[in-house]
Order: structure tokens, then C-alpha cells, then sequence
């Protein structure tokens, strides 16, 4: 499976979590801070250190951690792509405010009275990660199979390997966050009261392009990256003329290759009718009208 094009491309509120979480896990997580900013009942229950809910989400406690972690954010960007930054801001809110809560209450059912500083939960975007392994999972399709040693692989397996090790990281402590994000994640599946439909105004996802853009370069633009649409639409239009032969039935699966790659899906559909449903030749089309 491709995560699409390199970079942070069409993709500003990714952009923002890596380099937030980055910095601050170099600077405080792995230098022994992380500690102090984890969740515990004691502490935050106890103790009314109410802080801990929007410090413990973005600060990766070990090196291992902050690299796995961070792959992870960073290789998800498709589903920024795919709807847009405004309701993957959404989507960024809800996946760790749930979460949270379901740590929260997971400390309250584990906590152990006797002890003096009580079970504490590994920091980091757990929730964000783990809640999008949910629609890697129902709607990211395979594209490749290997075989290794007997045993049969598809391109997906090296990411659920690199989540699982994130998830086994600190045994329970971070097993217990993992579990609460995927809780998330099939909550914004399930699309209970419409959650799916629901966007942050423009204003706040245009924000992390405005704010980061010079800290790390993009060739996202504000108007594209705010409404999740291709960047090269009128080139694409140019491109695959009206006259190439229409497709009589669009593949579904080769749409979805394309619209995980980060191309919209019209672009997608226009890609397909000019190569003839070849996916390959289509992928190429659109990547070539990107670079002009």
C-alpha cells in the first residue's frame, strides 16, 4: 500500500501533530518529563491535577516511542487526504478527547489504593494512532502480497508490526491507551448522531498551514489543503480530455487505491476513463500532472 505522495503534502494538521509531538518529546519526553505529565488516578483523580488531560496525549515518553509513534501519525496523513483537514481536525479532537475519557475511567477500574504513586499510563498520541487503525483496517484495501519464510504477508502487515510494537511498548501501561483509542476509532466508524459529518470551521485547520509552513517546507496550498480537494484539478481536466473513451463500469477497488494515494476522487475517475481502468497507468497520470 502507497500512504501517497511524499511529504507533507495536502496534509497541514499531520504536519503540526508531528512537529508539536516531536519537539516536545525530545524535549521533555526522553529526557525523564514524561513521567510527570502521565496519567494516573492518583494524581488526577486525587489530586485534581486536571492539566494532565491535554499534556499527556502529545508527549511521547522514550525514543522507541517517539519513533514508531510518529512513523505512525505521519504514515496515516491518508486519511487527511481523503476528507479534508477540517474534519480531520475533528477527527484529531474526538479520537483523543474519547480516549482520554476511556483512560480515565480504566485508571478508576485498575487503580490499586494500596500503592504510593498508584498505575500510571504511557503519554503520547495513543488515541490518535490507535483510533485510526480502525479505517486502515475496514478501508485501506491491500495492494501487494509477499511471502516470507512460509508465511504470507500483505503491505499492511509492516504497519499493524509497527503499531503492535507501540502497543506492547509498556506492556499495560500502554496497552490500556492503545485499547481506548481503538474504542475511538470504532465510535467514528459507527457514525453515531452523524460524528462523521462534523468539520472544525476553516479558519482553525488552515491555522497549522499558516503556523508551519515555515518551519517545514509543503507544496500544499491553503484553499486545497482546507477543503481535502486535488491541487491540480483544472490541470487533470486539461489533461484527460472529454474525449478519451469513458470507462463502462469504474472499478471501486482501483478508486480507492487512487483516492488512498491522496488524489480526489474525480481526478481519480477522469485517471481511470483516460487509462482505461489500468490503476498503474492512472496513478502515473495523476503524478505526472502533479509535477507540471
Amino acid at each position: 500500500m502507497n500512504a501517497g505522495p511524499s511529504g507533507f503534502h495536502n496534509a497541514p494538521v499531520t504536519k503540526g501533530i508531528v512537529l508539536a509531538c516531536g519537539l516536545a518529546s525530545v524535549l521533555i519526553g526522553t529526557q525523564g518529563g514524561a513521567r510527570a505529565l502521565s496519567l494516573s488516578y492518583q494524581k488526577f483523580v486525587q489530586k485534581q491535577q486536571l492539566w494532565r488531560l491535554l499534556t499527556s496525549p502529545w508527549v511521547f515518553s522514550s525514543t522507541p516511542e517517539v519513533l514508531f509513534g510518529l512513523y505512525l501519525v505521519y504514515f496515516f496523513r491518508v486519511f487527511e487526504r481523503q476528507i479534508g483537514s477540517n474534519k480531520y481536525l475533528f477527527y484529531v479532537f474526538f479520537s483523543t478527547t474519547t480516549s482520554t475519557i476511556l483512560e480515565v475511567a480504566a485508571l478508576a477500574v485498575i487503580r490499586d489504593p494500596t500503592a504510593l504513586t498508584g498505575i500510571f499510563l504511557t503519554p503520547g498520541p495513543y488515541g490518535l494512532i490507535f483510533a485510526s487503525f480502525v479505517p486502515f483496517f475496514f478501508d485501506i484495501p491491500i495492494s501487494t502480497r509477499l511471502k516470507f519464510l512460509g508465511a504470507r504477508f500483505s503491505d499492511k502487515s509492516f504497519v499493524y508490526l509497527a503499531g503492535l510494537q507501540l502497543l506492547l511498548s509498556s506492556w499495560t501501561q500502554s496497552l490500556v491507551p492503545g485499547v481506548c483509542g481503538l474504542l475511538a476509532g470504532l465510535l467514528y466508524k459507527s457514525n453515531i448522531l452523524g460524528i462523521r459529518k462534523v468539520k472544525f470551521p476553516e479558519g482553525l485547520a488552515s491555522a497549522a498551514t499558516r503556523l508551519f509552513t515555515p518551519l517545514l517546507s509543503s507544496n500544499s496550498t491553503l484553499p486545497t489543503t482546507v477543503r481535502g480537494a486535488a491541487p491540480n484539478g483544472r490541470l487533470l481536466e486539461h489533461r484527460f480530455a472529454p474525449s478519451a473513451p469513458p470507462v463502462s463500469a469504474q472499478s471501486e477497488v482501483h478508486i480507492t487505491t487512487l483516492m488512498a494515494m491522496g488524489f480526489d476522487r474525480s481526478d481519480a475517475l477522469q485517471a481511470l476513463a483516460a487509462a482505461r481502468n489500468d490503476v498503474a497507468l492512472a496513478t502515473n497520470l495523476l503524478l505526472e500532472s502533479q509535477l507540471r
